[in-house]
């Protein structure tokens, strides 16, 4: 892919926001459906460990060779190093297991701003009756030890990565998710992969209009019902996020320009 093509297929500044805002980005139509089918013909084959998939299906690693896809982890991370996956598999009329409990992944972080990325694909349809994963909206910033979210059940806001097959989900490490019960006949294979930064993730992305006003309103209405009364608190810290990931210790999105009247 030449400089020009990875430009073209960078995120914009408005797809950049929203990925601060919710702590993910869903598409469900850059998968051609050929690799698709492909794809869940050597998921339905593995016999053995879902760590093995990776290594053994060329169609998957083909998914990530995809323009789209390599120009969505740069933008969000430069040259992302695979770090692990696994393709996780619900058999059908599965109700149980401790798979359904809310997590967090990464128990302890020590990077103030920097984050890895975990890519959620389905390469068939996954409605909702399927249990495809729930992920918690804008919770990516809150850090708390693995399962001590596991005793809720239902959060306001909470959205379901429900779609046809080819969606894709490019989350925070820190978001809050959970799988859910598998209500069909049919088994539901979630491939998973995790990918870290090799360098500083600022002005990776197409930043044209990164301190516009159409921007900055994405970030003011982008506050979620589960916050409550710390949505101001939270909008913070997703402008702290904004600054690091745009490299400009001046741009303001918060209420008030909070950051602004508050500097030393």
């Amino acid at each position: 892919m030449t400089k020009s093509d990875e430009k073209k297929y960078l995120l914009t500044a408005k797809q950049m926001a929203q990925f601060v805002v919710d702590g993910f980005l869903f598409f469900d139509d850059l998968i051609p459906e050929e690799l698709n089918k492909v794809v869940l013909q050597e998921e339905k084959e593995l016999k053995d460990s879902g760590y093995d998939f990776w290594y053994k299906s060329q169609a998957i690693r083909s998914v990530f060779e995809l323009p789209e896809i390599k120009g969505i982890l740069q933008s969000l991370m430069g040259n992302a190093i695979y770090d692990h996956s696994y393709l996780h598999v619900v058999e059908g009329r599965d109700m149980k297991g401790r798979g359904h409990e809310w997590h967090y992944d990464s128990t302890y972080d020590v990077r103030p701003y920097a984050f890895d990325i975990q890519v959620f694909y389905f390469a068939h349809d996954a409605p909702a009756e399927m249990g495809p994963t729930l992920v918690l909206p804008g919770s990516h910033l809150r850090r708390i030890n693995s399962r001590t979210i596991a005793r809720y059940k239902n959060i306001v806001g909470q959205r379901q990565l429900a779609g046809k097959a080819g969606t894709i989900c490019f989350v925070h490490h820190g978001l809050w998710h959970c799988s859910q019960p598998n209500y069909t006949d049919q088994s539901r294979f979630m491939f998973k992969v995790r990918f870290r930064p090799d360098q500083k993730q600022s002005r990776l992305f197409n930043i044209e209009g990164y301190d516009s006003q159409e921007v900055k309103d994405i970030f003011l209405n982008g506050s979620q019902a589960w916050l409550g009364d710390e949505r101001k608190h939270e909008i913070v810290r997703r402008a702290k996020l904004w600054r690091y990931l745009v490299d400009d210790d001046l741009v303001d999105v918060t209420p008030e320009s909070a950051l602004q009247r508050m500097s030393i």
